[in-house]
């Protein structure tokens, strides 16, 4: 029964609901608590405050400001919800390029 429901999401009519399913989330460094921007960048204002512990998705990443934090120095941004972003250089996504389309 499984194959066939793996079966269906393969279809063309199910293409959205697997992109959905595909977001993860990663954790952000340890002891921090990452300031959320409104764009890709330290120039934009800040929406909110992330707490100590702190696991974000990713729905894509842009370029932007360079950065540098606990996970190196990047100028990839994170796109965690609708006009949210923080730094890639503090979110441990296991790699220095993007792990996520880029937003459009």
């Amino acid at each position: 029964m499984a194959v066939d429901q793996v079966g269906e999401a393969e279809g063309a009519g199910a293409a959205e609901p697997a992109v959905a399913a595909a977001v993860q989330y990663y954790p952000v460094a340890p002891g921090h608590r990452l300031n959320v921007r409104s764009g890709p960048g330290t120039n934009y204002a800040i929406v909110r405050t992330l707490p100590l512990g702190a696991q974000v998705p990713i729905f894509c990443q842009s370029p932007g400001t360079t950065v540098t934090g606990p996970y190196g120095t990047s100028n990839i941004w994170c796109n965690i919800a609708s006009g949210q972003y923080v730094s890639d250089a503090y979110v441990k996504t296991g790699s220095d390029g993007y792990v996520a389309p880029r937003c459009g």
